[in-house]
């Protein structure tokens, strides 16, 4: 499985929400995330993807879209 279909799924297992149809869309606006809600997804991502968020990268506006959310974890696996 791909980066992005792992990042779906774990939205989906979270937030019982399907966000590959919105990958552009805020999810905070689309109901999808709130301040709780990005707690648990960047320690589910931390743990699926081996990573480290630092929260300086977790502004609102930085990781608001599922597109954004993935191409987060590909730069921090990068780093």
């Amino acid at each position: 499985m791909d980066i992005q279909a792992e990042v779906i799924a774990i939205i989906d297992n979270l937030f019982m929400e399907d966000v590959s149809d919105m990958m552009d869309e805020d999810l905070f606006d689309a109901g999808v995330l709130d301040s709780m809600g990005t707690v648990e997804l960047v320690l589910e991502l931390e743990d699926k993807f081996k990573i480290k968020i630092p929260v300086s990268d977790m502004g609102r506006d930085d990781w608001n879209t599922a597109d954004k959310i993935v191409q987060g974890v590909k730069d921090l696996q990068n780093a």
